[in-house]
């Protein structure tokens, strides 16, 4: 595909998109080599030419319009076309180089991301990583990130997703909670336990497993503890609290010392896909193409993610 665009505009375009991914003009500025009033006049011409405000400007930050929004998913795509026709040009598309910013989940990262990484970057030295580890649902375009590895959900349809597997979720309770309070025999008598709710779950408070007919039973749940991290549940829950309903990742080590005991184990929790996820573009840059490959071959053998 041809591009019929200025070296100017061109220029214009990627300071705008550096300045989206920096999230200021000084900082965009530094990691162009720029001074601050040329990165803002870049911007301010490519406003001008398009006759629309792209960016919304503070003194603390810039924020995308809802035209600069469309604009950027454009630009990135444009960007990564011609990144990667320099790269076939070069002949070096086949060599992953540069830097892949992802994020996932704290424990999920640490556990299991961690390792991959390790051994992704002992066979590719031109690679680097930025990782970021949150349990909510970032907004890879509005964040800058090229990938996310998430548990549970794809999120946005403008992402492509690449599945990489299946976990479980496991309720269980420490020994101590159980010698003080019998152990549910049904989902339903769920409802009479002090249950432990997680924040990024939708509904939160609402537990579903399988019998086994393959029917649905869903239980309302409620508890003293809510978090927006599965350790924290898990360490209290372990500490005799509570009940928790959280992926084997998670409490498999815990259950494996015999800090908490599984629960319910005639019925079966639905499983938990885990994603790659990027966003939608034409095209991949070779770095995040070949780390999602690797990702997809190495979960592929049913990993046991409840190891750790």
């Amino acid at each position: 595909m041809r591009h019929n665009i200025p070296v100017d505009r061109l220029s214009a375009i990627q300071v705008f998109a550096q300045v989206v991914e920096s999230g200021s003009f000084a900082k965009a500025a530094e990691r162009l080599g720029l001074s601050t009033s040329a990165t803002s006049r870049h911007v301010a011409e490519l406003e001008a030419h398009l006759q629309t405000r792209l960016l919304n400007r503070t003194t603390r930050r810039v924020s995308l319009t809802e035209s600069g929004r469309a604009f950027y998913e454009r630009a990135v795509q444009l960007l990564a076309d011609l990144e990667e026709a320099e790269q076939e040009a070069a002949r070096a598309a086949v060599v992953p180089r540069g830097t892949i910013r992802l994020t996932t989940s704290v424990n999920f990262g640490v556990r299991h991301l961690a390792p991959a990484i390790a051994d992704f970057l002992a066979q590719h030295a031109e690679v680097r990583f930025d990782v970021s580890l949150s349990d909510r649902v970032v907004d890879l375009v509005e964040e800058g990130f090229d990938l996310g590895v998430r548990v549970g959900t794809a999120g946005s349809d403008n992402l492509v997703a690449r599945k990489l597997g299946e976990t479980r979720l496991v309720p269980c309770a420490s020994p101590q909670y159980l010698s003080e309070h019998p152990a549910p025999k049904t989902p339903e008598e769920l409802a009479g336990h002090n249950c432990f709710t997680y924040e990024y779950v939708t509904p939160r408070n609402v537990w579903r497993f399988r019998d086994h007919a393959g029917g649905e039973r869903a239980v309302r749940v409620a508890g003293t503890l809510h978090s927006n991290n599965g350790d924290l549940l898990a360490e209290v829950a372990a500490r005799g609290a509570g009940i928790v309903f959280e992926p084997a990742f998670i409490v498999g080590p815990d259950v494996r010392a015999g800090r908490l005991v599984p629960l319910l184990q005639e019925f079966t929790p639905p499983p938990v896909p885990i994603y790659a996820v990027y966003p939608s573009r034409k095209h991949l840059s070779a770095k995040v193409r070949r780390f999602v490959e690797f990702l997809v071959e190495r979960f592929a053998q049913g990993q046991d993610w409840s190891a750790a």
